[in-house]
C-alpha cells in the first residue's frame, strides 16, 4: 500500500491498513522527528518525558524496555537513573538515529541502551522479563491497542510498571474541537513545508479522533488485568501520562 496515495481515514480504518501507514509514516519522518517533537510540544517534550521517568521505579537493578523509542529519548532518561535499557521500535530509521545519538553521548561504553528492531503487538522478549516498560506516543499508534496492551503485560514482571505518555482527547467538545484543529492547521503547514505531503502530521489529529482518551485507556487497563491504573494531566489535560501495575 503507498501510503500517499491512501487516503487518512481511509488507512485508519482497519488494524492490518493503520499497521501499513503507521510503519510508512514513520519511515518518511524519521529524520525530522527529534524537530516535530519540540515544536509540536512547545519545547515540552523533554520535560514531559523526564515526568514520565520520575514516576517510574527505575534505576540501579532494574530492567526496564521503552517501546515505539523512536531516536531514544526515553531509553537515555532511564539509563541515567541506573536501570538496564533496552529500546524497541519497528521503524529501522528510528533505531539507526537512536544507535548515533548514543554514540554521540558515549552511552555505549557506560552500558547505553540496545536498540532492537520489534513490533509492540508481538514483543521478542519471555514472559516477566522487565522491571518497567514505558512508551512515549506508543499506545495510540498500535492497530490494538488491547493486544498490544497483553503483551506489554506479559514481558512485565509481577509487581511491574507500565508508563505512558500521549496525547489526550479532551472531554470537553468545545475544547476537543479546538484542539484538533488547532493540530490539523499546524500538522498540515509542517507537512507542506517538510514533506510536500500536508497528510504527513495530519495523522496526529486524526489519530487522537480514534484514540479512546485519558479516562477510557485506564478503563482498557484495568480490563486487560493492571492494577492500580491511573492517570495525569499535562498541558492542560492535553496531553496525559498513565501509570498501572502488573
Amino acid at each position: 500500500m503507498n501510503r500517499s496515495r491512501v487516503p487518512l481515514r481511509t488507512a485508519l480504518e482497519s488494524p492490518d491498513s493503520k499497521s501499513r501507514y503507521v510503519r510508512g509514516l514513520f519511515s518518511t519522518i524519521a529524520d525530522r522527528y527529534d524537530l516535530i517533537t519540540v515544536l509540536l510540544s512547545f519545547g515540552l517534550d523533554a520535560r514531559w518525558k523526564e515526568r514520565l521517568v520520575a514516576l517510574s521505579a527505575s534505576g540501579p537493578g532494574t530492567r526496564a524496555l521503552d517501546l515505539a523509542c523512536g531516536t531514544g529519548d526515553i531509553a537515555f532518561t532511564l539509563r541515567r537513573r541506573g536501570a538496564a535499557v533496552v529500546g524497541l521500535d519497528v521503524t529501522h530509521r528510528m533505531l539507526v538515529l537512536a544507535s548515533e545519538k548514543r554514540e554521540r553521548q558515549r552511552e555505549q561504553r557506560a552500558g547505553g541502551p540496545a536498540f532492537v528492531a520489534g513490533d509492540m503487538m508481538a514483543l521478542p522478549f519471555p514472559d516477566n522479563s522487565f522491571d518497567v516498560v514505558t512508551t512515549g506516543y506508543g499506545l495510540r499508534n498500535v492497530p490494538d491497542i488491547n493486544g498490544s496492551l497483553d503483551e506489554i503485560r506479559r514481558v512485565l514482571k509481577p509487581g511491574g510498571q507500565l508508563l505512558s505518555l500521549d496525547f489526550d482527547r479532551p472531554e470537553q467538545t468545545l475544547m476537543r474541537v479546538v484542539y484538533l484543529s488547532y493540530l490539523t492547521v499546524v500538522g498540515s503547514a509542517l507537512g507542506l513545508v517538510l514533506h510536500r505531503d500536508p497528510d504527513t502530521y495530519r495523522y496526529i489529529p486524526e489519530s487522537i479522533r480514534r484514540y479512546p482518551g485519558a479516562r477510557a485507556l485506564v478503563t482498557l487497563m484495568e480490563q486487560r488485568g493492571f492494577g492500580n491504573a491511573s492517570w495525569r494531566r499535562v498541558l492542560g489535560g492535553f496531553m496525559a501520562i498513565h501509570v498501572a501495575t502488573k
